[in-house]
C-alpha cells in the first residue's frame, strides 16, 4: 500500500467515527471515573434496583460463663 492510500484510509475512518459520534447523540464523558455527587448514573441505578431483602436475625450470643471455660 502506498502512503497516499494509508492517509486516505485514516481520514475516512476518522470521518466515519466523528459522524457516528455526532449523529449518535451520545453523552460521552472522557473525564474518568466519577464518585459522589458527580456519579449521576448511580442514582438511576438505585431507582431501578429492587428493594434489598431484610437482614437475617442474628443468632443469640453464647453466655459469657461458657466462653471462659
Amino acid at each position: 500500500m502506498s502512503n497516499r492510500s494509508i492517509i486516505i484510509m485514516v481520514l475516512v475512518l476518522i470521518s466515519a467515527t466523528a459522524y457516528l459520534l455526532i449523529k449518535g447523540d451520545g453523552d460521552i464523558d472522557m473525564g474518568g471515573e466519577k464518585h459522589g455527587a458527580e456519579a449521576a448514573h448511580m442514582e438511576e441505578a438505585k431507582k431501578n434496583a429492587p428493594a434489598a431483602p431484610a437482614a437475617p436475625a442474628e443468632a443469640p450470643a453464647a453466655p459469657a460463663a461458657d466462653a471462659k471455660k
